[in-house]
């Protein structure tokens, strides 16, 4: 069936809007009003930080994409991101992403921390950025975000002209210093020009920032090491049945 590494073979009919459908009639605008003042939305509100940085595709690294993270911190080990295309209120969620201290990540198998990033160079050269927020502010979030481990798993390939969440998640990669990893110039121009940065200032800014040394058994950042990436493939499987009271 469907595959990560597969573009969807047609899209849904439409005007080309994306999502396809209809726009909001008043009468929903008031609901969602209304819902929004009279219920908690606990979760929505955790969420404390708006992250922007660069994700490489897994199994096609040509393919690089501007991500917005906005994050909840769960405990000093864990954080859980919700990932849009844009910081615009018309934003797609894209996917989700799952951050881990390096000291929770080695307690990981091997095998699970192949699908696993690191963040190090991410933070380093000046992908990583808060947009708004003073470097000075945020310098010890990111000197602790720089020993940290990423799993981003993309549910909406937007960038190849997806109109709807189309086919299986794509596993993500983190920009590296080396090959496939490094960001197309264009995209950091654009994104800087945005938020008005300079990506290369912030790297000279945290030269000095101390970085996660990579263990003897740690697998992350598997391309690097292997040149393979993984792609998503849905099969067709025997259902397991529900056990419960016979019936005539």
């Amino acid at each position: 069936m469907a595959s990560s590494d597969k573009a969807p073979d047609s899209m849904p009919v439409g005007d080309g809007s994306v999502p396809p459908g209809k726009p909001l009639t008043m009468g929903h605008q008031v609901i969602d009003k209304s819902a929004q003042m009279l219920q908690t939305l606990k979760p929505i509100k955790q969420m404390s930080q708006h992250v922007c940085t660069f994700a490489v595709y897994g199994h096609d690294m040509s393919r690089q994409i501007e991500a917005h993270h906005y994050i909840t911190r769960v405990n000093q080990d864990f954080l859980q991101s919700a990932v849009y295309d844009s910081n615009d209120s018309s934003a797609h969620l894209i996917g989700v992403e799952y951050i881990v201290s390096d000291r929770i990540f080695d307690t990981l198998s091997h095998e699970e921390q192949k699908l696993w990033h690191s963040h190090d160079h991410e933070v380093t050269s000046g992908m990583w950025v808060n947009p708004g927020v003073p470097e000075m502010i945020q310098k010890s979030e990111l000197e602790n975000i720089a020993h940290t481990y990423g799993k981003f798993w993309c549910t909406w390939q937007v960038d190849r002209g997806d109109r709807l969440p189309l086919g299986a998640p794509a596993l993500m990669m983190s920009p590296q210093v080396v090959n496939m990893g490094v960001i197309k110039p264009e995209l950091v121009r654009v994104r800087d020009n945005k938020f008005k940065i300079s990506t290369e200032e912030l790297r000279k800014q945290r030269a000095n920032f101390a970085v996660s040394k990579p263990g003897n058994a740690r697998a992350a950042d598997y391309w690097m090491h292997t040149g393979k990436g993984f792609a998503i493939d849905i099969e067709h499987v025997e259902m397991k049945m529900l056990e419960g009271p016979k019936y005539p």
